[in-house]
């Protein structure tokens, strides 16, 4: 059987192509590639030559996945690089590896430098918890809902950008997010030209504008502050309302509590207590009338 390998490459600095990296490259038989002009010269750069390189980039990655499953079959070691950093992190790759495991395949990893990554941990956000959406749509509703999305995470939320587009999509989250959002803007990491600026939406909406940026950006967005629990007053009022349409305080707790978020105990302390709760009826009252003929 054949064997994929993920095969992560320098995000800029070529110093940071692993031992590891160079031998899974040199082993390989075939070498799937974004791009033949740049991997070449990495490939240069490692000592590597005469290899056969398949091209997978957006438009091709489907095609491409059909001719490695073949390669595959026939018990060959296929190695995927792409531009810079991890194949399948907003870069070709996905495909490649759903194909390869539905053909039951063994697919590999040499792990390196992600550009997501190098930049949230030196960003002074928070890193326990985050999330990666990589790019935003370029128009249209997708992209006006996911901002939307984007606004209201409460993670650290993590985003590519190319520079001709920066400007815009700052923009965009300053309107959706606020203009005093925490954001931190990465740019040529581990080059020499390497840049990490800090500050508010409003401030990279200021700085952006007229410039004209070189280089890949990694935009992250401090997560959006988590929502005020309910008032008790909007609590009450969406109990008594619901006690006034007719529901039992028990069936009333329930739907305020799965409404509002609230502990379902909150809601039902309130129910019984409110002055609209339907009076109890005694035992006496639930019983029927006795025929007084029998």
């Amino acid at each position: 059987m054949g064997r994929l390998v993920l095969v992560a490459t320098p995000i800029g600095n070529l110093g940071d192509l692993s031992p590891r990296a160079v031998d899974a490259l040199s082993n390989a038989d075939v070498i799937v590639c974004e791009d033949t002009r740049h991997s070449g010269r990495l490939l240069k750069h490692a000592g590597i030559a005469h290899k056969t390189l398949l091209v997978a980039n957006d438009h091709t990655e489907a095609s491409c996945s059909v001719r490695v499953v073949e390669l595959l079959d026939g018990g060959a070691t296929v190695a995927v690089i792409t531009d810079a950093g991890t194949p399948g992190i907003s870069d070709p790759g996905e495909r490649l590896v759903a194909a390869a495991v539905a053909a039951g395949h063994d697919v590999s990893v040499i792990p390196g430098p992600v550009a997501a990554i190098a930049a949230l941990v030196v960003s002074g956000l928070a890193t326990e918890r985050f999330v990666m959406e990589g790019f935003l749509p370029r128009s249209g509703r997708e992209r006006r809902d996911r901002l939307i999305d984007v606004a209201r995470e409460t993670r650290t939320v993590i985003l590519y950008e190319a520079p001709h587009r920066l400007a815009r999509t700052l923009n965009d989250l300053a309107e959706a997010c606020g203009a005093d959002r925490r954001v931190v803007i990465g740019r040529e990491l581990t080059k020499l030209h390497e840049e990490v600026w800090r500050g508010t939406l409003g401030d990279a909406c200021e700085r952006a504008a007229g410039r004209d940026p070189l280089g890949e950006h990694v935009v992250m967005l401090a997560g959006a502050p988590p929502p005020e629990p309910p008032s008790d007053a909007l609590v009450n009022d969406a109990v008594g309302s619901a006690l006034a349409a007719g529901a039992s305080p028990r069936d009333a707790a329930a739907a305020v509590a799965a409404a509002l978020g609230v502990p379902r105990r909150q809601a039902y302390d309130i129910a019984i207590a409110h002055p609209d709760r339907p009076a109890r009826r005694t035992r006496r009252e639930s019983v029927p009338p006795i025929d007084g003929s029998r």
